[in-house]
């Protein structure tokens, strides 16, 4: 189509492929993935439902010149000759990322300053002042990428880290990021057919994004504000219609949520990020410490958590992997459980055989989600 455009999704490490099925299913063009990162077409309209459905994506950027140079002079002057005055005001603010992998440049920081200068220069040149340099809240996130000596300008559409959803005020001790809760959700098959568990919710993460899946809400719906709507070009009336397009497409969930803490005050915390997502109908969370718990449902469970590790917490971590192996073994049968861990021994101690290990990051730590499935008759069996 005339209006189309290529854009770039950039995700975490074993998203990539979830990333470009939610992309082809909200109907994007020339889907393909990267490093995480996909590449994708689609119009302005398309470029705000992605900022505002994906669960996957961390940015979603839209190049806008690509060039080759031989040295800062040349990339001085290659930006320097770009029509900044069409992407912003005088008035405005500006920021720049930079990302190098290049032998002609040893510094991503060295990038920004002299892209900087290029448009400082130019806006002073042809205006007779400057936009200034705002870090946090620039009214136009510029993100410049050199592989080699390939250089690519992009705009970044959605300005803070997609990540942050709106819904969260409070948090525990390393609360897991929106991005990976949805990632290993969608990793795990989780597709709201069933009754939900995280035996050891924290600040309730995982529930909350296990909610927006089942029920099929746009997973950005609460968030303040998109970079795209400081734009000049931004449409206010074709965004309203995208949201209100996205929210006729939503479901009844007709399962349960359900999460354990054995803190009161996660649980505290989880109830309040519950009620800021507007979610309490479908999820429930109580005190409880999963060790002593018994499945609160008849039939299939899903269970998809994040126990915690030795990076955060002093525990003893043999006996802690033994006793979720032991407590999904005795009181939970007929469930799906998917946990994630950095601690890459821990598994065998389990004492259960997990039927798939995904390689994921949590944060900078190598990460496995591992797979356990418990069968109905294993409790049973048990005490034959």
């Amino acid at each position: 189509m005339a209006n189309n455009f290529k854009m770039l999704a950039k995700t975490m490490y074993g998203f990539e492929d979830i990333l470009a099925a939610e992309l082809k299913a909200l109907g994007a063009m020339n889907v393909e993935t990267g490093v995480r990162s996909v590449s994708f077409e689609g119009d302005t309209g398309f470029m705000y439902k992605a900022n505002l459905s994906l669960r996957t994506a961390i940015k979603i950027l839209k190049p806008i010149r690509t060039f080759f140079v031989r040295g800062d002079q040349d990339l001085y002057d290659k930006v320097y000759r770009m029509e900044w005055e069409r992407h912003m005001k005088v008035s405005g603010t500006f920021a720049i990322d930079a990302t190098v992998n290049s032998d002609l440049f040893n510094h991503s920081k060295y990038v920004a300053l002299k892209t900087k200068d290029a448009i400082v220069d130019r806006f002073r040149n042809i205006l007779g002042k400057r936009p200034d340099v705002d870090v946090k809240y620039p009214d136009l996130r510029i993100h410049i990428h050199i592989q080699r000596n390939q250089v690519t300008i992009s705009l970044d559409s959605s300005g803070q880290s997609l990540h942050q959803r709106g819904y969260k005020t409070a948090t525990n001790i390393a609360p897991i990021n929106e991005i990976l809760a949805a990632g290993m959700l969608l990793q795990s098959g989780w597709d709201g057919q069933c009754d939900f568990l995280d035996p050891m919710c924290g600040s309730g993460t995982l529930l909350i994004e296990a909610a927006m899946i089942a029920c099929n809400i746009p997973a950005n719906i609460n968030r303040r504000e998109f970079a795209f709507e400081k734009w000049p070009d931004y449409d206010q009336e074709l965004f309203d219609k995208i949201v209100d397009s996205s929210l006729n497409k939503t479901r009844e969930f007709h399962h349960k949520i359900y999460g354990f803490d054995k803190a009161p005050s996660a649980v505290h915390k989880a109830n309040d990020n519950v009620k800021n997502a507007n979610l309490s109908e479908y999820i429930q969370v109580q005190q409880q410490d999963f060790f002593e718990s018994d499945k609160p449902v008849e039939g299939h469970l899903h269970m998809v958590f994040n126990p915690p590790y030795g990076e955060r917490l002093n525990i003893n971590m043999p006996e802690f992997y033994r006793q979720i192996g032991d407590t999904l073994k005795n009181n939970y049968p007929d469930t799906e459980a998917w946990f994630i861990t950095a601690d890459l021994s821990a598994f065998k101690h389990v004492g259960l055989r997990p039927s798939r290990k995904i390689k994921l990051f949590n944060g900078k730590l190598e990460s496995r989600l591992y797979k356990y499935e418990i069968y109905a008759g294993s409790k049973k069996a048990k005490f034959n």
